[in-house]
């Protein structure tokens, strides 16, 4: 069943919250949403320095955003968030830090899970989560396996994810169906690979969003962003808010998504 959005966008913007928020809803088209969404949730670390507090209150402060923005595109009718939760590069960062981490996903589950679960969101994760602690994966397949039965909005994690390690895994499964005979090399397409990659079964990303004003994707779905449009936001992940989301999808909207084409004269 496809995520509902609401009845009109006169319900949605008298819903608003503030000024703000009732002004950006008034710019989008709920006939023109983007499915999928994904999010490079970036500058935790530095609105903690900001405010000369240890990194580790920016991410809890940045989990209350995943709370805000995750409701916000329910609210507008997107079924496909997926949020870059943990690089697979992360395991860098000093030890205490990965370990604040690991800990803080586990809390999120905890606490989310109920909400999760009546508003009918679906969990699904990529990247190579065995690496997990595992506190931390104990409690993910735990919350994926109450959430499976659900069919609303889908939320993706992206967790100890690599968009180079996802593609190198997707080579090696289709060389080793070579080097079986089980496929010729004129036989591999597009729609392989992407059968073969963690996303298999999930549409490419509309829309990619990176907050904290850096320009770069960070190896995150090398792949699947072919054709996304990309927007790319100033502000700090844990003050990114749902007036700014909805201001993001309208922005979108106003996008001309040539795939590669050349624009239609009209």
């Amino acid at each position: 069943m496809p995520i509902e959005a609401p009845q009109s966008r006169e319900e949605l913007i008298e819903k608003g919250r503030n000024a703000l928020e009732k002004s950006m809803l008034e710019l989008i088209d709920l006939e023109k949403m983007p499915s999928h969404v994904a999010l490079i949730m970036d500058g935790n670390g530095r609105w903690a320095r900001k405010r000369h507090m240890p990194r580790i209150f920016g991410h809890r402060k940045g989990m209350e955003t995943v709370r805000e923005i995750l409701k916000a595109a329910r609210d507008i009718g997107i079924e496909f968030i997926t949020l870059y939760a943990f690089s697979a590069e992360n395991w860098s960062r000093p030890r205490a830090e990965v370990s604040a981490l690991m800990h803080l996903l586990q809390d999120y589950l905890k606490q989310e899970i109920d909400e999760l679960d009546e508003t009918n969101v679906k969990m699904l994760t990529i990247g190579n989560t065995s690496k997990l602690p595992g506190y931390a994966r104990n409690e993910l397949e735990s919350a994926k396996m109450r959430l499976n039965k659900n069919d609303g909005q889908k939320l993706i994690l992206a967790l100890n994810y690599g968009g180079r390690a996802e593609i190198t895994m997707m080579a090696q499964r289709i060389a080793t169906l070579a080097a079986k005979k089980e496929i010729k090399p004129a036989q591999i397409t597009e729609e392989m690979i992407s059968e073969n990659l963690y996303t298999a079964g999930t549409p490419d990303p509309d829309l990619m969003i990176r907050t904290s004003g850096e320009f770069r994707i960070s190896n995150f779905l090398l792949w699947q962003l072919a054709y996304s449009e990309i927007l790319i936001t100033d502000t700090l992940w844990p003050d990114f808010n749902r007036a700014e989301f909805f201001s993001s999808i309208a922005k979108y909207q106003k996008r001309d998504r040539r795939y590669g084409g050349v624009k239609k004269e009209s």
